[in-house]
């Protein structure tokens, strides 16, 4: 549930500023206001970043994984090591 303001809300808490800060303050207080906002936006997109950098390491991580299951259950290469195998045992069944 996130709060909506709506104008009179704005125009309300407007009021209220300029009674408690004064006319003279109140445009360096929004400036200020202002520049806080900017940074914790820029500290968010920071901070976002990093997660999707690192989102998109782990997923090259595991595709990486991936293709190497599937270079090492490459069927051509168990098929020439059962082969060697089987010529091994007739080679030695051979000279016995």
């Amino acid at each position: 549930m996130i709060p909506q303001i709506g104008f009179v809300e704005i125009l309300i808490l407007g009021v209220v500023a300029l009674v408690v800060v004064g006319p003279k303050d109140l445009p360096a207080l929004l400036r200020k206001i202002g520049r806080i906002t900017a940074k914790a936006r820029g500290m968010a997109n920071e901070f976002k970043g990093a997660f999707d950098d690192m989102g998109r390491e782990v997923e090259l991580d595991e595709l990486k994984k991936e293709i190497e299951a599937i270079k090492n259950a490459n069927p051509v290469n168990k098929i020439k090591q059962e082969l060697t195998d089987v010529t091994r045992d007739i080679d030695a069944s051979s000279k016995d």
